[in-house]
């Protein structure tokens, strides 16, 4: 017996000893990057290089446009470390608009759509800027901890409700703004909204929504992804930090405001943990639009995912948008009749 267990043990250490070689070797030289591995430090060099990068993806002359007007960031105040920042359009609506903006950008991007709902007095809507990201944030392109950004939006809707404590919340997003909304919906505080908007959004990297690497905006890591999801999984978090992925911005719409590289733990925290079982959890109205042009989703495939994924909710409303590209679902004028529709109809 002895002799038995001894060998059990050694056959067990042997295996934990090769599993955690495979995850170090995937997390730090499967993907042969020769850039720095913590995205604070590949953001700043892409900002002090200001290197040309070949447009991939997304077309991003549609958000060439006259912020003059866009009201200024306030901020509130977190569970977490620091304060964090967003955009407010008032209304005289009793419903609440969260918009969750997508991957390498901030709350700026909705400032037509957000002007246009509160102005035709659908709903107050509130734009934040999400924890790693913005015009200054504390670690651009980090968090604290896989979920930070959830418990974030929390903190976020005790205040709305502090100030609006009768107020109904739509929590929408766009791309993987939307994949976050997905993601909250299926977590603990799924029931704090009344209502979910997604655009475009990003319901998972092999969801059949998703074009390779979003068309060529995305530059994922898999290797190291893989990595640390081994070492994940068995509670070990300590290279959380490590840069996971990179996007493809054009150089001639950078402002120094972007966000170009994702750790593991901010890039796991903006899409759901299972994408079918978080829409699942999806009781409330919910609208999907796209647009039959964009550059980084199927959108036709929308349909018949977001249906089969929620089949006891009769509150579900898919819309393609003909001509629409991934961002001008966000700018264009003709998804706001839409969106105009679904929020009077709540």
């Amino acid at each position: 017996m002895p002799k038995l267990l001894k060998r059990v043990f050694t056959s067990v250490i042997i295996s934990i000893v090769i599993y955690l070689g495979i995850a170090f070797g995937l997390t730090y030289f499967g993907d042969l990057k020769e850039e720095a591995v913590k995205p604070e430090t590949v953001n700043q060099e892409r900002a002090e290089k200001q290197e040309h990068v070949v447009s991939r993806g997304i077309d991003f002359s549609e958000m060439k446009l006259d912020y003059a007007d866009m009201p200024p960031l306030q901020s509130y105040g977190t569970r977490g470390e620091g304060q964090l920042q967003y955009r407010y359009y008032s209304s005289d609506s009793d419903k609440v608009l969260i918009l969750l903006h997508g991957s390498g950008w901030h709350s700026q991007q909705f400032y037509p759509l957000a002007k246009f709902i509160s102005e035709q007095g659908l709903a107050q809507v509130y734009t934040p800027d999400l924890r790693g990201h913005g015009v200054n944030p504390q670690r651009r392109g980090d968090i604290d901890y896989i979920g930070q950004f959830e418990d974030d939006l929390a903190d976020l809707i005790i205040g709305i409700k502090q100030d609006s404590p009768e107020s109904s919340i739509i929590m929408g997003g766009h791309s993987s703004g939307g994949g976050l909304a997905i993601r909250f919906a299926g977590g603990q505080y799924g029931e704090q909204a009344d209502a979910y908007l997604l655009l475009a959004p990003f319901i998972f990297y092999n969801a059949p929504t998703t074009r390779p690497n979003a068309g060529g905006w995305a530059t994922p890591y898999t290797a190291r992804i893989i990595g640390l999801s081994m070492l994940n999984n068995i509670g070990i978090h300590s290279f959380d930090n490590l840069i996971s992925i990179e996007f493809n911005m054009p150089q001639a719409f950078r402002n120094g405001t972007e966000t170009l590289a994702y750790s593991f733990r901010l890039n796991t925290s903006f899409a759901p943990r299972d994408y079918e079982a978080d829409l699942s959890a999806i009781y409330q109205p919910l609208l999907v639009l796209a647009g039959t042009a964009d550059e980084t989703m199927f959108a036709e495939k929308y349909q018949p995912v977001i249906v089969q994924s929620t089949p006891d909710n009769k509150q579900v409303q898919v819309t393609l948008i003909p001509g629409i590209s991934h961002m001008g679902v966000v700018v264009s004028p003709d998804v706001r009749p839409e969106i105009k529709a679904w929020i009077e109809g709540l």
